[in-house]
């Protein structure tokens, strides 16, 4: 497995950590007495959401950049 298909599935893991913080921060924001230091907990997958994607992002300029070819497999 190459860096850019670790990347991928970092970043898939990631998204489905940030659903489930997302999803027990209303759980939690809807109880009666809500605990408002919840609303932080999509934070720091959101972060690293940010860096993987826009790492992804840049990755078929970067190759186009240093020249060389985007096919199928390389992705």
């Amino acid at each position: 497995m190459n860096w850019n298909k670790w990347i991928r599935q970092i970043h898939r893991w990631l998204s489905i950590a940030f659903t489930v913080t997302v999803v027990a921060t209303f759980v939690a924001l809807a109880q009666e007495e809500p605990v408002v230091w919840v609303s932080y907990l999509p934070l720091l997958p959101l972060a690293l959401l940010l860096s993987t994607g826009l790492y992804l992002f840049v990755l078929p300029y970067a190759v186009r950049w240093r020249g060389g070819r985007v096919t199928a497999r390389g992705r």
